[in-house]
Protein backbone atom coordinates (compact mmCIF):
# COMPACT_ATOMS: atom_id res chain seq x y z
CA UNK A 1 0.00 0.00 0.00
CA UNK A 2 0.85 3.67 -0.97
CA UNK A 3 -0.44 6.71 0.59
CA UNK A 4 -1.29 9.00 -2.05
CA UNK A 5 1.21 12.10 -2.37
CA UNK A 6 0.63 13.70 -5.65
CA UNK A 7 -2.05 13.84 -8.64
CA UNK A 8 -2.30 10.68 -10.77
CA UNK A 9 -4.60 10.87 -13.96
CA UNK A 10 -8.84 9.89 -15.21
CA UNK A 11 -11.73 10.04 -17.60
CA UNK A 12 -15.24 9.88 -18.13
CA UNK A 13 -18.04 10.25 -21.03
CA UNK A 14 -21.97 10.43 -22.23
CA UNK A 15 -23.81 9.83 -25.11
CA UNK A 16 -25.89 7.39 -27.43
CA UNK A 17 -24.90 6.97 -30.94
CA UNK A 18 -27.44 8.53 -33.06
CA UNK A 19 -27.69 7.22 -36.74
CA UNK A 20 -26.62 3.02 -36.99
CA UNK A 21 -22.88 2.09 -38.25
CA UNK A 22 -22.38 0.43 -41.55
CA UNK A 23 -18.71 0.53 -41.85
CA UNK A 24 -17.59 -3.03 -41.93
CA UNK A 25 -14.72 -4.92 -40.26
CA UNK A 26 -11.70 -3.75 -42.22
CA UNK A 27 -13.10 -1.59 -45.01
CA UNK A 28 -15.24 1.64 -45.32
CA UNK A 29 -17.43 3.30 -47.73
CA UNK A 30 -15.65 6.85 -49.18
CA UNK A 31 -18.65 8.52 -46.94
CA UNK A 32 -16.82 6.84 -43.89
CA UNK A 33 -13.31 8.26 -44.01
CA UNK A 34 -13.32 10.70 -42.22
CA UNK A 35 -14.71 9.27 -39.43
CA UNK A 36 -13.43 7.19 -36.25
CA UNK A 37 -15.68 5.00 -33.74
CA UNK A 38 -15.00 5.15 -30.07
CA UNK A 39 -16.76 2.97 -27.69
CA UNK A 40 -16.10 3.79 -24.31
CA UNK A 41 -17.48 3.87 -20.71
CA UNK A 42 -19.24 6.58 -19.38
CA UNK A 43 -17.61 9.62 -17.40
CA UNK A 44 -15.42 11.50 -19.59
CA UNK A 45 -18.43 13.32 -21.44
CA UNK A 46 -20.41 16.26 -20.19
CA UNK A 47 -24.24 16.51 -19.25
CA UNK A 48 -24.14 19.55 -20.79
CA UNK A 49 -21.38 19.24 -23.48
CA UNK A 50 -18.92 20.69 -21.21
CA UNK A 51 -16.74 17.57 -20.37
CA UNK A 52 -13.16 16.47 -21.92
CA UNK A 53 -14.28 14.17 -24.25
CA UNK A 54 -16.52 17.08 -25.69
CA UNK A 55 -13.45 19.45 -25.97
CA UNK A 56 -10.97 16.82 -27.09
CA UNK A 57 -13.14 15.65 -29.87
CA UNK A 58 -14.13 19.32 -30.87
CA UNK A 59 -10.80 20.02 -31.23
CA UNK A 60 -9.80 16.92 -32.90
CA UNK A 61 -12.46 17.16 -35.63
CA UNK A 62 -11.24 20.99 -36.37
CA UNK A 63 -7.82 19.77 -36.45
CA UNK A 64 -7.97 16.69 -38.73
CA UNK A 65 -11.40 16.99 -40.50
CA UNK A 66 -12.21 13.45 -38.75
CA UNK A 67 -15.63 13.32 -36.80
CA UNK A 68 -15.97 11.68 -33.36
CA UNK A 69 -18.99 8.75 -33.70
CA UNK A 70 -19.40 8.12 -29.96
CA UNK A 71 -21.34 4.90 -28.31
CA UNK A 72 -21.15 4.59 -24.22
CA UNK A 73 -22.21 2.45 -21.67
CA UNK A 74 -20.82 0.20 -18.73
CA UNK A 75 -17.64 -0.80 -19.60
CA UNK A 76 -18.08 -4.34 -19.65
CA UNK A 77 -20.80 -3.64 -21.91
CA UNK A 78 -18.59 -1.79 -24.51
CA UNK A 79 -16.39 -5.01 -24.39
CA UNK A 80 -19.58 -7.36 -24.61
CA UNK A 81 -20.58 -5.17 -27.86
CA UNK A 82 -17.55 -4.96 -29.45
CA UNK A 83 -17.15 -8.98 -28.93
CA UNK A 84 -20.39 -9.65 -30.70
CA UNK A 85 -19.20 -7.39 -33.48
CA UNK A 86 -15.59 -9.16 -33.69
CA UNK A 87 -16.31 -10.71 -37.28
CA UNK A 88 -18.40 -7.20 -38.26
CA UNK A 89 -15.55 -4.61 -36.55
CA UNK A 90 -17.87 -1.37 -35.97
CA UNK A 91 -15.40 0.46 -33.39
CA UNK A 92 -12.17 1.51 -34.01
CA UNK A 93 -10.97 2.96 -30.13
CA UNK A 94 -12.32 1.44 -26.71
CA UNK A 95 -11.95 3.12 -23.76
CA UNK A 96 -13.01 1.54 -20.83
CA UNK A 97 -11.77 0.77 -16.88
CA UNK A 98 -9.79 -2.14 -15.77
CA UNK A 99 -10.29 -5.14 -15.26
CA UNK A 100 -12.13 -4.73 -19.00
CA UNK A 101 -9.02 -3.65 -20.52
CA UNK A 102 -7.59 -6.72 -19.82
CA UNK A 103 -10.46 -8.46 -20.68
CA UNK A 104 -10.85 -7.04 -23.97
CA UNK A 105 -7.18 -7.73 -25.05
CA UNK A 106 -7.20 -11.39 -23.82
CA UNK A 107 -10.82 -12.09 -25.85
CA UNK A 108 -8.59 -10.63 -29.26
CA UNK A 109 -10.44 -7.32 -29.69
CA UNK A 110 -7.25 -4.83 -29.41
CA UNK A 111 -4.45 -4.71 -31.59
CA UNK A 112 -0.70 -3.33 -30.86
CA UNK A 113 0.20 0.55 -31.39
CA UNK A 114 2.32 2.75 -29.39
CA UNK A 115 0.88 6.77 -29.51
CA UNK A 116 2.57 9.43 -29.07
CA UNK A 117 3.43 10.50 -25.79
CA UNK A 118 3.66 7.17 -24.35
CA UNK A 119 6.95 7.31 -22.90
CA UNK A 120 5.42 9.75 -20.54
CA UNK A 121 2.86 6.94 -19.02
CA UNK A 122 4.11 5.23 -16.27
CA UNK A 123 4.46 1.38 -16.86
CA UNK A 124 1.94 0.28 -14.49
CA UNK A 125 -0.65 2.48 -16.42
CA UNK A 126 0.11 0.78 -20.53
CA UNK A 127 0.16 -2.82 -21.56
CA UNK A 128 3.57 -3.98 -22.45
CA UNK A 129 2.55 -5.16 -25.63
CA UNK A 130 1.25 -1.79 -26.59
CA UNK A 131 -2.19 -3.14 -26.66
CA UNK A 132 -3.67 -0.46 -24.15
CA UNK A 133 -2.78 2.51 -22.42
CA UNK A 134 -4.22 5.10 -19.61
CA UNK A 135 -5.26 8.66 -21.26
CA UNK A 136 -6.69 9.35 -18.23
CA UNK A 137 -6.30 8.65 -14.70
CA UNK A 138 -9.07 8.38 -12.31
CA UNK A 139 -9.85 6.13 -8.51
CA UNK A 140 -12.61 4.62 -7.26
CA UNK A 141 -14.97 6.21 -4.91
CA UNK A 142 -18.41 7.18 -3.20
CA UNK A 143 -20.77 9.68 -3.58
CA UNK A 144 -23.54 10.98 -0.75
CA UNK A 145 -25.76 13.76 -0.45
CA UNK A 146 -24.53 16.74 1.01
CA UNK A 147 -27.77 18.43 1.97
CA UNK A 148 -29.72 15.03 3.59
CA UNK A 149 -26.24 13.57 4.57
CA UNK A 150 -23.83 16.53 5.87
CA UNK A 151 -21.11 14.62 7.03
CA UNK A 152 -20.04 11.48 4.95
CA UNK A 153 -20.37 7.79 6.47
CA UNK A 154 -16.49 6.84 7.28
CA UNK A 155 -16.63 3.07 7.24
CA UNK A 156 -18.49 0.35 5.35
CA UNK A 157 -20.40 -0.92 8.67
CA UNK A 158 -22.08 2.09 8.60
CA UNK A 159 -24.02 1.29 6.01
CA UNK A 160 -25.33 -1.39 6.88
CA UNK A 161 -27.37 0.62 9.16
CA UNK A 162 -31.71 1.18 8.58
CA UNK A 163 -31.32 4.75 7.43
CA UNK A 164 -29.76 3.93 4.24
CA UNK A 165 -32.69 0.80 3.45
CA UNK A 166 -33.45 2.05 -0.37
CA UNK A 167 -31.11 4.91 -0.13
CA UNK A 168 -27.95 2.96 -1.38
CA UNK A 169 -27.13 1.57 -4.59
CA UNK A 170 -24.35 0.58 -6.46
CA UNK A 171 -23.92 0.00 -10.05
CA UNK A 172 -23.60 -4.18 -11.16
CA UNK A 173 -20.78 -6.21 -11.09
CA UNK A 174 -19.79 -7.25 -14.03
CA UNK A 175 -21.50 -4.93 -16.24
CA UNK A 176 -19.98 -1.80 -14.76
CA UNK A 177 -16.35 -0.64 -14.24
CA UNK A 178 -16.93 1.15 -10.87
CA UNK A 179 -19.84 -1.58 -9.66
CA UNK A 180 -16.63 -3.84 -10.18
CA UNK A 181 -14.49 -2.09 -8.45
CA UNK A 182 -16.79 -2.41 -5.41
CA UNK A 183 -15.98 -6.18 -5.51
CA UNK A 184 -12.26 -4.84 -5.68
CA UNK A 185 -12.17 -2.78 -2.98
CA UNK A 186 -14.59 -4.85 -0.51
CA UNK A 187 -12.49 -8.15 -1.19
CA UNK A 188 -9.54 -6.09 -0.47
CA UNK A 189 -10.52 -4.12 2.95
CA UNK A 190 -12.23 -7.34 4.37
CA UNK A 191 -9.32 -9.45 3.70
CA UNK A 192 -10.84 -11.77 1.00
CA UNK A 193 -13.64 -13.15 -1.06
CA UNK A 194 -15.36 -14.64 1.70
CA UNK A 195 -15.51 -11.90 3.86
CA UNK A 196 -16.20 -9.26 1.56
CA UNK A 197 -18.90 -11.38 -0.27
CA UNK A 198 -20.66 -12.05 3.65
CA UNK A 199 -20.48 -7.94 4.20
CA UNK A 200 -22.24 -7.59 0.49
CA UNK A 201 -25.08 -10.15 1.63
CA UNK A 202 -25.83 -7.95 4.65
CA UNK A 203 -25.96 -4.84 2.47
CA UNK A 204 -27.67 -5.72 -0.01
CA UNK A 205 -30.85 -5.56 2.74
CA UNK A 206 -30.02 -2.28 1.94
CA UNK A 207 -29.41 -1.95 -1.83
CA UNK A 208 -31.98 -0.37 -4.08
CA UNK A 209 -30.97 -2.66 -7.29
CA UNK A 210 -29.14 -3.10 -9.85
CA UNK A 211 -27.74 -0.30 -12.80
CA UNK A 212 -25.62 -1.13 -15.68
CA UNK A 213 -24.09 3.01 -15.64
CA UNK A 214 -23.23 4.02 -12.55
CA UNK A 215 -23.11 7.46 -14.04
CA UNK A 216 -26.76 7.44 -13.55
CA UNK A 217 -26.38 7.58 -9.60
CA UNK A 218 -25.25 10.85 -8.98
CA UNK A 219 -28.30 12.58 -10.07
CA UNK A 220 -30.11 10.37 -7.83
CA UNK A 221 -27.69 11.20 -5.37
CA UNK A 222 -27.94 14.99 -5.60
CA UNK A 223 -31.47 15.04 -5.84
CA UNK A 224 -31.50 13.32 -2.59
CA UNK A 225 -33.26 10.13 -4.20
CA UNK A 226 -29.94 8.03 -2.76
CA UNK A 227 -27.87 9.02 0.45
CA UNK A 228 -25.09 7.02 -0.64
CA UNK A 229 -23.62 5.33 -3.74
CA UNK A 230 -20.66 4.13 -5.65
CA UNK A 231 -18.57 6.14 -8.17
CA UNK A 232 -14.98 7.68 -8.88
CA UNK A 233 -13.36 10.87 -7.98
CA UNK A 234 -12.98 11.53 -11.71
CA UNK A 235 -17.08 11.80 -12.98
CA UNK A 236 -18.43 12.63 -9.66
CA UNK A 237 -15.86 15.98 -9.42
CA UNK A 238 -17.25 16.77 -12.96
CA UNK A 239 -20.67 15.93 -11.74
CA UNK A 240 -20.64 18.14 -8.94
CA UNK A 241 -20.24 21.17 -10.63
CA UNK A 242 -23.67 20.96 -11.75
CA UNK A 243 -25.19 18.81 -8.95
CA UNK A 244 -24.21 20.26 -6.00
CA UNK A 245 -25.37 18.03 -3.63
CA UNK A 246 -22.61 15.88 -4.30
CA UNK A 247 -19.54 14.79 -2.17
CA UNK A 248 -17.50 12.19 -2.63
CA UNK A 249 -15.55 10.08 -0.09
CA UNK A 250 -13.51 6.78 0.52
CA UNK A 251 -15.02 3.75 2.99
CA UNK A 252 -12.78 2.42 5.49
CA UNK A 253 -12.99 -0.65 7.09
CA UNK A 254 -13.87 -0.23 10.70
CA UNK A 255 -10.63 0.50 12.49
CA UNK A 256 -8.97 1.44 9.16
CA UNK A 257 -7.95 3.94 7.04
CA UNK A 258 -9.50 4.78 4.15
CA UNK A 259 -8.63 3.38 1.05
CA UNK A 260 -8.71 3.53 -2.78
CA UNK A 261 -7.08 2.25 -5.93
CA UNK A 262 -6.40 3.65 -9.13
CA UNK A 263 -9.28 3.18 -12.11
CA UNK A 264 -7.47 4.71 -15.13
CA UNK A 265 -9.69 4.89 -18.48
CA UNK A 266 -7.28 3.01 -20.71
CA UNK A 267 -7.70 3.00 -24.47
CA UNK A 268 -6.67 0.54 -26.98
CA UNK A 269 -6.97 -0.07 -31.10
CA UNK A 270 -9.61 -1.87 -32.04
CA UNK A 271 -8.42 -5.40 -33.79
CA UNK A 272 -9.68 -4.91 -37.39
CA UNK A 273 -10.97 -1.57 -36.92
CA UNK A 274 -12.24 0.34 -40.19
CA UNK A 275 -10.74 3.39 -39.64
CA UNK A 276 -7.59 2.31 -38.11
CA UNK A 277 -5.60 5.15 -38.95
CA UNK A 278 -7.84 7.73 -37.69
CA UNK A 279 -8.25 5.52 -34.68
CA UNK A 280 -4.76 5.82 -34.22
CA UNK A 281 -4.71 9.86 -34.53
CA UNK A 282 -7.25 10.07 -31.86
CA UNK A 283 -5.09 7.98 -29.79
CA UNK A 284 -2.50 10.67 -30.30
CA UNK A 285 -4.16 13.55 -29.90
CA UNK A 286 -5.44 12.27 -27.06
CA UNK A 287 -2.34 11.52 -25.07
CA UNK A 288 -0.90 15.07 -26.00
CA UNK A 289 0.35 17.96 -24.08
CA UNK A 290 -2.54 20.00 -25.23
CA UNK A 291 -5.50 17.49 -24.35
CA UNK A 292 -3.67 16.28 -21.28
CA UNK A 293 -3.61 19.65 -19.44
CA UNK A 294 -7.05 19.48 -20.15
CA UNK A 295 -7.56 16.82 -18.32
CA UNK A 296 -7.89 17.97 -14.96
CA UNK A 297 -9.23 21.53 -15.82
CA UNK A 298 -11.78 20.73 -18.45
CA UNK A 299 -12.57 16.63 -16.66
CA UNK A 300 -11.63 16.82 -13.29
CA UNK A 301 -9.60 14.10 -13.54
CA UNK A 302 -5.45 13.61 -13.39
CA UNK A 303 -3.46 13.60 -16.48
CA UNK A 304 -1.94 10.14 -17.74
CA UNK A 305 1.33 11.66 -18.77
CA UNK A 306 3.91 12.31 -15.87
CA UNK A 307 5.27 15.21 -17.77
CA UNK A 308 1.69 17.13 -17.32
CA UNK A 309 1.12 18.59 -13.44
CA UNK A 310 -1.60 20.84 -13.82
CA UNK A 311 -1.94 23.93 -11.33
CA UNK A 312 -5.81 25.16 -12.00
CA UNK A 313 -8.34 24.99 -9.29
CA UNK A 314 -10.04 21.41 -10.10
CA UNK A 315 -6.01 20.34 -10.26
CA UNK A 316 -5.32 21.83 -6.68
CA UNK A 317 -8.67 20.23 -4.95
CA UNK A 318 -8.57 17.48 -6.53
CA UNK A 319 -4.92 16.58 -4.69
CA UNK A 320 -6.94 17.82 -1.17
CA UNK A 321 -9.28 15.18 -2.17
CA UNK A 322 -6.69 12.61 -2.20
CA UNK A 323 -5.14 13.28 1.07
CA UNK A 324 -4.62 10.58 3.84
CA UNK A 325 -6.12 8.03 1.39
CA UNK A 326 -4.23 4.68 0.90
CA UNK A 327 -3.86 3.98 -2.28
CA UNK A 328 -3.26 0.26 -2.86
CA UNK A 329 -2.52 -1.82 -6.48
CA UNK A 330 -4.77 -4.46 -7.12
CA UNK A 331 -3.85 -7.92 -8.89
CA UNK A 332 -5.13 -7.09 -12.23
CA UNK A 333 -4.07 -10.31 -13.93
CA UNK A 334 -5.75 -12.50 -10.95
CA UNK A 335 -8.75 -10.14 -11.38
CA UNK A 336 -8.91 -10.66 -14.85
CA UNK A 337 -8.32 -14.22 -14.84
CA UNK A 338 -11.24 -14.88 -11.66
CA UNK A 339 -13.39 -12.10 -12.58
CA UNK A 340 -16.35 -14.50 -13.68
CA UNK A 341 -15.23 -16.49 -10.26
CA UNK A 342 -15.59 -13.40 -8.18
CA UNK A 343 -18.80 -11.64 -9.69
CA UNK A 344 -20.70 -15.32 -9.62
CA UNK A 345 -19.99 -15.16 -6.10
CA UNK A 346 -21.01 -12.14 -5.10
CA UNK A 347 -24.41 -13.14 -7.32
CA UNK A 348 -24.72 -16.25 -4.94
CA UNK A 349 -24.44 -13.81 -1.80
CA UNK A 350 -26.83 -10.82 -2.45
CA UNK A 351 -29.19 -13.37 -4.84
CA UNK A 352 -29.08 -10.94 -8.13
Amino acid sequence: MRTYAKPIAAVTGALALAATLTACGGSSAASDEKTVTVYSADGLKGEAGDGWYDKVFADFEKETGIKVEYVEGGSGEMVQRALREKSNTQADVIVTLPPFIQQADSKGLLQAYTPQGADQVAGGDKADDGKWISVVNNYFGFVHNKKELPTAPKTWEELLDAKYKDKLQYSTPGVAGDGTAVLIKAMHDFGGQEPAMAYLKKLQANNVGPSSSTSKLAPKTDKGELLVANGDVQMNFAQSKSMPNLGIWFPAKDGGKPTTFALPYAAGLVNKAPHAENGKKLLDFMLSERAQREVSAIGGGFPARKDVRPTDANAIELAKLMEGVEVFEPDWADIDKNLTTYVDAWKSATGS
